[in-house]
């Protein structure tokens, strides 16, 4: 399968789960709005997630991965397998402390770090102690879930593990459906959505576990040893903590500091869920991919298939991420309408949330790009590079949160997330420039910068429709719809046919992706 074809597998996989996380967002929405007992959700959720990003899906993917395709290219699989047993045993006890010392605190942990304003108001502050406490073992099982992909993604086996995210989508949904023909009250459906959380964790391992259990791959459990392969794994993920978990940490300040202003987390939520779309799809699908595919390329000594791959995951990343950033600025009102306008979503909700998405989309693409740049110094086990960037991008997002707050509330805190963005991704490609591990081909400049020109004119005519067609807009529900697609589908044809025409993206290439895709939503899933 072609680099764009892998892609394709895992974005399209990650699409399923995207949508129906607005699905489970919607139904926030209608069912707590953005009152205490959502703000209380999102904060408790945040935590845990916080972890599994940082030390699951970043810091220990980020080291676990270029070792595990190393071995697997060294010794075969049952050196592989050695190394992996070795590290389960280890992850599992240090889970098992941290799940109980955190539960154990978290009263501090809130009032410290999750939302030290919620103190202010105790019945927040109690629900939101005793929604994170149940949730917190859901980092256990995710950081499992994550060596267990990382394994299937090494043996270039991407879509099980891309596709079992949809699972908490779907048991959060099935919660708040039952919460809301059930008419409970609103405290109740936040505990509900806690233990779904779990349930979701639950369901994720397990479904893994039997699908490497079918690629013929089986694991035992080691007596807990710190050899020096687990060292080597260690020393790697301290830097990548950091390096891999920058989004979030600045998420995390984010909503500390939100958490002074009544709603602002969970708008600021709102407006994320969207602007993970094409991130998740995008991203995630080039984070996965990159970076087994460039490992193996590095240890097989092959710079020349290291430099293409990079250049072509930066056009795949840029044609894809800009023209969704320019449709989030230029009409996100509509977009935040039709997602989320209904039962105590209001007007006033849709119109600050649309605020934060245009400051959230300043950034996509420079979250997406983050995500082509790290696997040129993960690949090589240079961790300490990028984490460095990552502080100095921390550095830029609480200064800019604390400046801007206080001017422009919840949108301020996205603006500087965005900003940081842009200052992690110029650093990270100026010093792969600067070593010569990567330069863009003329062909990919020539390439980004039709691009980002179809990306011009595509907003420019979004913009058109937008004024024209502004009286459907605010419309019943089917005439919104079908107004928001259609100024969508126009501004799409406008932009691939740019883009086509001019050579900037291989149509053939789309179309064979778009295919795959279809082929995939025919698969039973997992």
């Amino acid at each position: 399968m072609s680099l764009v074809g892998k892609f394709a597998s895992v974005g399209g996989a990650t699409m399923a789960s995207r949508v129906l996380g607005f699905v489970r967002e919607a139904l926030i929405g209608a069912a707590l709005g953005a009152g205490p007992v959502a703000d209380a959700f999102y904060a408790a959720f945040r935590f845990p997630n916080l972890f599994r990003r940082l030390f699951a899906e970043g810091a220990f993917n980020t080291a676990f991965i270029p070792l595990f395709a190393k071995e697997l290219e060294a010794d075969g699989m049952n050196g592989a397998r050695r190394f992996a047993e070795e590290v389960l045993s280890v992850l599992v006890v240090a889970l098992l402390v941290l799940s109980v010392i955190a539960i154990f605190f978290m009263p501090a942990l809130v009032g410290t770090i999750v939302a030290p304003a919620f103190a202010d108001t105790p019945e927040k502050f109690d629900l939101t102690v005793l929604m994170t406490r149940i949730m917190f073992p859901y980092l256990f099982c995710m950081s499992l879930v994550a060596m267990l992909s990382g394994i299937l993604n090494s043996m270039r086996r991407y879509f099980l593990a891309a596709i079992v995210p949809v699972l908490l989508n779907v048991i959060l949904s099935v919660v708040l459906v039952a919460a809301l023909y059930a008419g409970v009250e609103s405290r109740t459906t936040g505990i509900w959505l806690a233990w779904g959380v779990l349930a979701s964790g639950i369901a994720q391992l397990l479904f893994l576990i039997m699908g490497v259990g079918r690629e013929g791959y089986s694991m035992g459990f080691r007596r807990p040893r710190m050899t020096p392969k687990v060292n080597r794994l260690l020393l790697l993920m301290g830097p990548a903590m950091l390096t891999g978990g920058v989004t979030q940490i600045n998420l995390l300040v984010g909503q500390i500091i939100a958490s002074a202003q009544d709603g602002a987390i969970a708008l600021l939520n709102y407006a994320d869920r969207i602007n993970q779309l094409p991130l998740g799809v995008i991203g995630i699908a080039v984070g996965v991919v990159l970076l087994p595919e460039l490992s193996r390329a590095l240890k097989a000594g092959d710079e020349k298939d290291a430099q293409h791959l990079q250049n072509r995951s930066l056009e795949f990343a840029l044609g894809l991420t800009f023209p969704a950033a320019v449709g989030f600025l230029v009409m996100p009102g509509p977009i935040v309408s039709l997602l989320y306008e209904r039962g105590a979503f209001t007007e006033q909700t849709t119109q600050l949330t649309a605020a934060a998405l245009a400051a959230f989309a300043a950034g996509l693409p420079a979250y997406v790009l983050i995500k082509v740049f790290s696997p040129g110094f993960f690949a090589r086990e240079d961790m300490k590079t990028p984490m460095w960037f990552s502080m100095i991008a921390v550095a830029v997002n609480i200064a800019g949160s604390l400046a801007l707050f206080p001017f422009y509330g919840h949108v301020g805190l996205a603006a500087a997330t965005s900003l940081s963005a842009w200052i992690n991704v110029i650093l990270l490609a100026a010093t792969l420039w600067r070593r010569d591990a990567f330069r863009p081909s003329p062909a990919t400049l020539r390439r980004s910068g039709l691009i980002v020109f179809a990306g011009l004119v595509m907003g420019a005519a979004l913009w058109v429709l937008q004024v024209t067609l502004a009286p459907w807009l605010d419309g019943p529900l089917l005439v919104r719809l079908a107004t928001v697609l259609g100024i969508i589908a126009a501004g799409a044809i406008v932009y691939f046919g740019i883009v086509i025409a001019t050579g900037a993206l291989d149509g053939k290439q789309i179309a064979g992706m778009l295919r795959r895709r279809k082929v995939k939503g025919r698969l039973p899933g997992p």
